[in-house]
């Protein structure tokens, strides 16, 4: 059995004694990532997002109060939770602190037992979040993520090839005539081909940026980052090939007696002079010249 990765907390405080004290309070539960200044927190929170947040109040580079300002303002970490560590008792530096956005509080000096409640409880609410989040990015019939998900992911690896200045590959793919199998062999059958097409996609992406989503009711989309073109084209035949080895009866089909696939794929190199959305369309424009072309094949642009 696959142990379940540990839920980090970032603690954020410039007296090392309190950092240790925390963590050691903590780090048989959790994955502990430690920073002394706000700076750093911002740094290490971007690269590797916590799932919950320590903030001391009196740090000299930048207040707590500045710190969580600038994660409540960044996309990427807006909705980390922030328990602020303070020994600060004043109401009004509370009600500031939860006006900006905090959570909860936990006073110095620290009890441990308080610290392991008041951490336990926000950790469930992100879990029950994150449960809620990723139930709501999959595609409820074939279980694999949705257009949400694709539409999120493909902004997300696009912009980073933007930063990174790498290849960004785009395959979508579409069922040759699956109104026909529908109505020939009724619905039911038109659902369990739609979830063997979509796992086979699935099972096939093997490196962990790669990504396969259902983005409409016979299309799916493949998301190839730092993939040249001839990796990816590749990648798509493959994927052809393997849905039509599935030997899903389709003998009203006049491509073949199977199920097969058309698809288009580009490859682009991010920056700021070209936009997702033509890069997308470029995909799109391809998959409808594969069916145009005779369907059953790869088309590439």
């Amino acid at each position: 059995m696959i142990e379940e990765q540990k839920a980090s907390i970032l603690i954020v405080d410039d007296e090392l004694s309190n950092l240790n004290v925390l963590a050691e309070i903590l780090k048989n539960k959790y994955k502990i990532i430690l920073s002394k200044n706000g700076k750093q927190a911002l740094e290490l929170a971007i690269k590797q997002p916590p799932d919950l947040v320590l903030l001391d109040i009196i740090i000299p580079d930048m207040n707590g109060y500045e710190i969580l300002y600038a994660f409540k303002n960044n996309n990427l970490l807006k909705d980390i939770p922030v328990i602020f560590i303070t020994a600060l008792s004043n109401d009004a530096d509370e009600e500031k602190g939860l006006l900006l956005g905090a959570v909860d509080y936990i006073s110095k000096p620290f009890t441990p037992s308080i610290v392991k409640a008041r951490v336990n409880n926000h950790m469930k609410i992100v879990r029950q979040r994150k449960l809620i989040e990723s139930i709501a990015m999959l595609d409820s019939l074939t279980e694999i993520p949705n257009r949400r998900n694709y539409n999120s992911r493909i902004e997300m690896e696009w912009n980073r090839a933007v930063r990174e200045k790498t290849v960004l590959s785009l395959l979508i793919i579409d069922i040759d005539c699956f109104k026909g199998l529908n109505d020939q062999y009724g619905h039911s059958k038109g659902d369990e081909a739609l979830k063997m097409v979509a796992h086979t996609i699935f099972n096939m992406i093997n490196r962990p940026a790669d990504f396969a989503a259902r983005i409409g009711g016979e299309e799916f989309a493949v998301l190839l980052p730092n993939t040249p073109a001839e990796g990816a084209r590749q990648k798509a035949e493959l994927i052809r090939a393997a849905i039509q080895s599935l030997g899903i009866s389709h003998h009203y089909s006049p491509v073949c007696s199977v199920l097969t696939v058309s698809i288009g794929g580009t490859s682009c190199w991010p920056n700021n002079e070209n936009h997702l959305e033509d890069f997308i369309n470029a995909a799109d424009k391809l998959m409808y010249k594969a069916k145009k072309e005779g369907r059953n094949k790869v088309v590439w642009g």
